[in-house]
């Protein structure tokens, strides 16, 4: 027998029913709370607190960690050189994991070979692809100049690891390798959602493979487009491995990201406290770059 509407009884189930839901999203919410929230509250907390090179807290710091950190003379070239790092990698990724999943979404002999061997760089270690590359570029055993070398591109090997500017655009280079799978397979999700009458449809109404592919095939691939735009900006923007491996920063300060930064600025210095405070500046770089980057893809939406 239902309990009568009003009486405590129903009040109680109809409490109960209303946290039902808790018994699905508890699990999700207990994951997120302690992979997500809790780490960033201790690093806040951690980057104001003054903690001694042997991790003893010795009190709460207020602004200090702050303060030391923005004194760092090599921090703006760092920052810049980030969101270069970021823009340039995010940007080649995209565009040339594009052509990739046009090219694998059509039909062509040995296709299912191509696709599975554009998950190697994938499924192998981010750090063992980066001292792979760091190998070839070896100015005395490296491939890389050997190969230059017999083309008649070069007269005698380069040490192109041990020049700022080289050094960082090898690091991009190999950055958008290691991307690349993840990318095209999420576009190319995006190419196989297309109904073929669409493509039709702009066939029967006159339209090229240009305009066919500016004006049906780019925007109907928006979704699949902002969610690799995304995580390649917070995959990117936290890449160590690639940095590390290749030139660890080096020479000095002038190809670290501030990633790598944050991580000599603990290991290094020993400074543990703005080290943290490093974290969350990085950490708020990317909520801005990311949300920057969803105000530009809205705004173009509106237009459009």
């Amino acid at each position: 027998m239902a309990p009568a509407p009003g009486s405590h009884l129903a009040r109680n189930s109809l409490r109960l029913r209303a946290l039902e839901p808790l018994l699905w999203l508890g699990p999700a919410l207990a994951l997120i709370l302690g992979v997500v929230i809790w780490p960033v509250v201790e690093m806040v907390r951690t980057s104001l607190m003054d903690i001694s090179s042997t991790g003893v807290t010795r009190g709460f710091a207020g602004g200090a960690n702050y303060a030391e950190l923005f004194a760092e003379p090599d921090l703006p070239g760092v920052v810049l050189r980030t969101l270069v790092w970021v823009v340039g990698v995010v940007t080649a990724t995209i565009t040339v994991s594009l052509a990739l999943a046009q090219l694998l979404n059509s039909r062509f002999p040995g296709r299912r070979m191509v696709r599975w061997a554009l998950i190697v760089p994938w499924a192998a270690s981010v750090l063992m692809t980066a001292l792979t590359w760091r190998w070839m570029l070896n100015n005395f055993y490296g491939v890389v100049n050997r190969v230059l070398m017999d083309v008649g591109i070069l007269d005698k090997p380069v040490n192109w690891l041990a020049h700022p500017a080289q050094a960082f655009a090898w690091m991009m280079a190999v950055a958008v390798f290691v991307s690349l799978p993840f990318t095209a397979f999420v576009i190319l999700s995006g190419l196989a959602t297309i109904p073929a009458e669409v493509y039709e449809a702009a066939r029967l109404d006159g339209a090229g493979p240009t305009r066919t592919y500016r004006s049906v095939t780019l925007p109907l691939l928006r979704p699949s487009l902002l969610v690799a735009a995304i995580i390649n900006v917070i995959n990117v923007f936290n890449s160590f491995p690639v940095i590390w491996a290749m030139t660890r920063g080096g020479p000095g300060f002038a190809t670290d990201t501030t990633t790598t930064y944050m991580y000599k600025l603990a290991f290094d210095n020993q400074a543990v406290g703005e080290s943290a405070a490093m974290a969350v500046v990085n950490f708020a770089l990317i909520l801005l770059v990311v949300l920057v980057y969803l105000r530009v893809v809205r705004r173009r939406e509106e237009i459009s």
